[in-house]
This record gives structure tokens, C-alpha cells and sequence, in this order.
């Protein structure tokens, strides 16, 4: 594919997007190259509602075929809170320290038995035409009862993977994105996106 536009004015996101997509697109675009793109609300229930939402508006406003992922962090002891509200779990504006701090006043004293919970990733990729398909991914993990790591964003610092024994903060970038949510989302955009090629 020759160019995609990544709907997120997430820098953090916008470098892993960049990285993931290496080789199998030549120019990844931001909002910010188009003069910035409305913002969409983020209203649907499901990760996949909102992801189309975002990246079909914004592939009819330039057309141009465009990628928009919604993720968030589901806590099985929260009944899958906060799922798609996770970004703005302590209130709309929030940022990722409040958040945080938000998830581990209601997970205090929770045993370590009962802190499981998974990231989730859809990623939408819709063309201008008002087509999308939809790709997801899950890493299971644990929440700690405090951060660990200075890499990353969001949950990231609270979130172990048991069989690297780090958070996704702590990880190496290479290793969190072969193994993250948005990561085996993206490899099966990238299969998707080298059978087109191929085809």
C-alpha cells in the first residue's frame, strides 16, 4: 500500500503505528498533514464500533484509505471495566498518571489471584469508498499494585506479562510490539495487507 493515514493525534501510538507498518506501506500519514481531521466521538460500545467510527469518517473526509485502532484495558475483577472508557476512565481529559491512580484505588486489595485482566485491540482499515475490515488482538496480564518501568503509556506501567515477568513499560519496544494487543492486531493487518499486494 503505498500511503495510509493513522486517525490519532497520539504520538506515542502514531511512532508504533510508523514502526509496525514498516514495509508493507511507504507513508504513514498523521491528522497533523492534513491540517488536523473533527474529532469523532468515541461513543460505541464495542472497541470495533469506535475504530470504523474514526477511521471510516476520516477516509470519507480525504479520501484516502486510513487506519484507526480503539484499545483499551478490560479487568476481569472490574467486570471488563474500563473497556472502551479506558482512556478516559477518571473523566473526559484525564490524563494517563489520573487514570492510573483511578485503577489502582479499585483494585487496592485485591489479591493476586484476582488481578487478571487483557489488553484488546480492533484496528479498522477503511478506504474511501466507506469499506472497512477490522483486525484484532489480546495480551493477557495482571495489574500491579504499583508501576514499574519508564517506558510506554497508559496502563502500560501497571500491566505485567507473566511470562516476560516485566510491565509493557519495562520491555523492550521490539518485544512489547511483537507481543502487544496492537501488535497481533497489526500483524494480521500487515498478512491482509501483503495478500492484497500479492493478489
Amino acid at each position: 500500500m503505498k500511503e495510509v493515514i493513522v486517525a490519532t493525534g497520539n504520538k506515542g501510538k502514531l511512532r508504533e503505528f510508523a514502526e509496525l507498518l514498516k514495509g508493507v506501506v511507504d507513508t504513514v500519514l498523521s491528522p497533523a498533514d492534513f491540517g488536523g481531521l473533527p474529532e469523532v466521538e468515541e461513543d460505541g460500545e464495542t472497541f470495533e464500533a469506535n475504530a470504523v467510527k474514526k477511521a471510516r469518517s476520516a477516509a470519507l473526509l480525504t479520501g484516502k484509505p486510513v487506519l484507526a485502532d480503539d484499545s483499551g484495558l478490560c479487568v476481569d475483577f472490574l467486570g471488563g471495566r474500563p473497556g472502551v472508557y479506558s482512556a478516559r476512565f477518571a473523566g473526559e481529559g484525564a490524563g494517563d498518571a489520573a487514570n492510573n491512580a483511578l485503577l489502582l484505588s479499585e483494585m487496592a486489595g485485591v489479591p493476586a489471584e484476582k488481578r487478571q485482566a487483557a489488553f484488546h485491540c480492533v484496528i479498522a482499515l477503511c478506504l474511501p469508498d466507506g469499506s472497512c475490515r477490522t483486525f484484532d488482538g489480546a495480551i493477557s496480564g495482571v495489574i500491579l499494585e504499583e508501576a514499574r518501568g519508564e517506558g510506554g503509556f497508559g496502563y502500560d506501567p501497571l500491566f505485567l506479562v507473566p511470562e516476560y515477568g516485566q510491565t509493557f513499560s519495562e520491555l523492550p519496544m521490539e518485544i512489547k510490539n511483537a507481543i502487544s494487543h496492537r501488535g497481533r492486531a497489526m500483524q494480521m493487518l500487515r498478512e491482509a495487507l501483503a495478500a492484497d499486494a500479492n493478489g
